[in-house]
């Protein structure tokens, strides 16, 4: 089921987790690897994307981060 442009979640792919559609590289895999300082470029060729994939994965993290609610304990 496509829940996000390029997006999708099949509970037989990656138990479930959001991935880019047609692959089975999670979104999770992929801002983890920018994040530890992966070039666009370079995850493509590692993972077979596009660069619209990545921007798609970025643009779903983005929308689930700005709906999170973090409370301050203490």
């Amino acid at each position: 089921m496509e829940i996000a442009p390029r997006i999708t979640i099949d509970e037989k792919v990656r138990f479930g987790k959001p991935v880019i559609k047609g692959t089975r590289v999670p979104v999770d895999l992929i801002i983890g690897k920018l994040a530890g300082g992966m070039t666009y470029e370079e995850v493509m060729a590692e993972y077979d994307l596009t660069k619209e994939d990545i921007l798609a994965a970025l643009d779903y993290a983005a929308k689930h981060l700005s709906n999170e609610e973090v409370r301050a304990v203490g």
